[in-house]
């Protein structure tokens, strides 16, 4: 009983996947995942491997991720920086605005199949909005980083580190 109680649980985790550099590897552990992302990509016309390299960056596959919490004093932990959650490390505004544009008011910012929709939206919004192409990774990521705001300001030029990763 224990055995079967513990086999149901570990099915239900939400462990990032163990190959993450390889797209094949994690959808052959991660069953649905690939039909997620191909559905995002058919709503949206967000190539899969963007989707994925975003969320590689912003959480490494950890679907609980946060940013670390600044400290007082050098060691005493305080407030997070900013309310940035998930797998797509999404801010409490965008994901309102996410939810409230597509009307999906039960999405979770936990949930892989709901992130791969929301990058997808996000990325279509950037091609629309700031004329980016949809299968630019590049200006994508650096567009889903910095906001919509910050991409016209260039403000990751004031970012080497970012303009790195983007890469």
């Amino acid at each position: 009983m224990v055995a079967l109680g513990s086999g149901l649980f570990s099915a239900c985790s939400n462990t990032p996947p163990r190959n993450t550099a390889n797209g094949c590897a994690l959808f052959d552990e991660k069953d649905d995942w690939y039909e997620y992302a191909r559905d995002s990509y058919e709503k949206w016309g967000i190539p899969i491997h963007v989707q994925l390299a975003i969320i590689y960056q912003e959480s490494r596959f950890y679907h609980d991720a946060r940013p670390p919490r600044a400290q007082l004093l050098g060691f005493i932990p305080w407030f997070r920086p900013t309310s940035a959650y998930g797998y797509g490390q999404v801010k409490d505004s965008t994901w309102d605005w996410y939810r409230k544009a597509t009307g999906n008011r039960w999405a979770d910012r936990d949930d892989f199949e709901d992130v791969v929709d929301f990058i997808g939206w996000y990325g279509y919004q950037s091609h629309r909005r700031l004329g980016i192409s949809r299968q630019d990774a590049y200006n994508q990521y650096l567009a889903y980083h910095e906001g919509h705001g910050g991409w016209k300001r260039k403000t990751y030029r004031r970012k080497p580190w970012l303009l790195k990763v983007a890469r």
